[in-house]
């Protein structure tokens, strides 16, 4: 049987070596000026979502932005942050050009520096 499309992602917390635990994590998909919020997760104590974020028929050829909520992950993970904090929200715009493909976007995250790739 063949796979199916799937998105996905995870945060690991560099600073403190850790997966981000409890992360919330908004996804939108991008059309033009249009920008629409598909759903809202939050991730597990591995750093990862239960879930594919999108899978088989909900994953279509499209841009996409997610959004990682980090400041407030932070502040609870007991970060001491200035406010305003340098990183807050953090918004990854992407685009999926094979509806069939794995597109894994992981966010590795610290106070001041984040990076991302596109993952397997």
């Amino acid at each position: 049987m063949a796979e199916t499309g799937r998105l996905t992602t995870h945060v690991l917390d560099t600073a403190s070596g850790n997966p981000a635990a409890g992360l919330s994590i908004d996804l939108y998909a991008i059309e033009g000026e249009t920008r629409t919020h598909i759903k809202s997760v939050a991730t597990n104590d591995d750093g990862r979502c239960d879930a594919p974020l999108l899978s088989g028929d909900t994953l279509t050829v499209g841009q996409y932005e997610l959004v990682f909520h980090a400041g407030d992950y932070l502040r609870r993970s007991g970060v001491a942050l200035p406010e305003p904090a340098f990183l807050d929200v953090i918004p990854i715009r992407f685009g999926i050009a094979d509806a069939g493909a794995h597109y894994h976007v992981p966010l590795l995250i610290s106070p001041y520096g984040y990076s991302t790739y596109r993952g397997s």
